[in-house]
């Protein structure tokens, strides 16, 4: 079974890589690093999903067939969660049936590779998925989020509400902003302090009501847009 493993590199995007074999876990990341990416390498899906929520790496290189918690459970999982759900995933595996291609597909994955395969298609594929999600930033960054009258600009950090000027908090802000891009979507608690401040920060959930307390209050006659979902936590009124 192999073990958890960090290389830890000067510069270089991050990349997990999940494989049970050790060999293979060995190869991609030798190959990985050799392109001066900094690479974390663990053999179980358990391990995966704690080292993905704890420091969301730039992209997963991750294997199908795993102990346990297999690579197509740890991908839905991954891609359920607001924290990481927009970490590009590869997939691998030594089947090549077009049913277990479409199987990762739609979990979230975002490319396949059949085993046995070739480092340099790996590193190109890589070397793809990190420029997209490049690209996707930049957009995001440069697009302002429209919600009813709530104008939000992510890049400059500015929220204007009914054409004026909003002065928030960076919390306040992250938090409206988590909450603005996916109107109608009810988040718990937990999973608000995992996106907005981070996994294991400490906090407990009751700092989100003060928080959201606090963002309505400054929303005046708009706060009514954070809706409180009963059991669940906030959303963001559709």
């Amino acid at each position: 079974m192999a073990k958890t493993k960090s290389v830890d590199q000067v510069g270089g995007q991050s990349i997990l890589v999940v494989d049970d074999e050790e060999d293979l876990l060995e190869l991609v990341s030798y190959n990985l690093i050799r392109e001066g990416y900094r690479v974390t390498g663990v053999g179980t899906g358990e391990d995966a999903l704690k080292a993905a929520r704890k420091q969301p790496p730039d992209l997963i290189v991750l294997d199908l067939m795993l102990p346990a918690v297999d690579g197509l459970e740890v991908c839905r999982r991954l891609k359920g969660d607001p924290k990481t759900r927009d970490i590009p995933i590869i997939m691998l595996t030594a089947k090549s049936e077009e049913a277990d291609m479409v199987a990762g597909l739609e979990r979230g994955a975002d490319d396949y590779i059949a085993k046995p395969f070739s480092p340099r298609v790996l590193s190109a594929r890589v070397r793809a998925l990190l420029r997209r999600r490049e690209s996707q930033v930049r957009n995001e960054l440069d697009t302002t989020i429209e919600a009813h009258e709530i104008s939000i600009h992510p890049g400059r950090h500015e929220v204007t509400l009914a054409g004026q000027p909003l002065e928030l908090t960076y919390t306040e802000f992250a938090l409206l902003q988590f909450l603005a891009k996916r109107p109608g979507w009810a988040y718990t608690r937990a999973q608000i302090v995992d996106a907005v401040k981070g996994a294991d920060y400490p906090v407990t959930e009751r700092s989100v009501d003060v928080q959201v307390a606090g963002l309505r209050k400054k929303l005046g006659e708009f706060g009514s847009y954070v809706e409180t979902v009963r059991g669940v936590g906030y959303r963001f009124r559709a």
